[in-house]
């Protein structure tokens, strides 16, 4: 997803170590990495009218999208601080 800017590692530049850890090491963070990815794929199609979509539901992926970025945060965090 390094094309639109929204792949975690764009998000989190000053942390690619630790998302290489986290990703190597926890189910649960490649999980919410995947689903990240996916609803950021989406968000993309519905901006470049790839996919056709309500703006409420725009903005309900938008939404999905910055809770799932709080999640990252706080395992890279959590991760930090071990």
């Amino acid at each position: 997803m390094s094309e639109n800017g929204h792949d975690l590692h764009a998000e989190f530049p000053q942390h690619h170590d630790v998302l290489h850890t986290l990703k190597v090491e926890s189910t649960a963070f490649r999980e919410l990495s995947e689903r990240y990815h996916a609803v950021a794929q989406e968000i993309h199609r519905i901006e470049h009218g790839i996919e056709a979509a309500s703006d409420q539901r725009l903005e309900d992926l938008k939404k999905r999208r910055l809770q799932m970025l709080d999640q990252v945060s706080t395992m890279i965090l959590e991760k930090k601080a071990a």
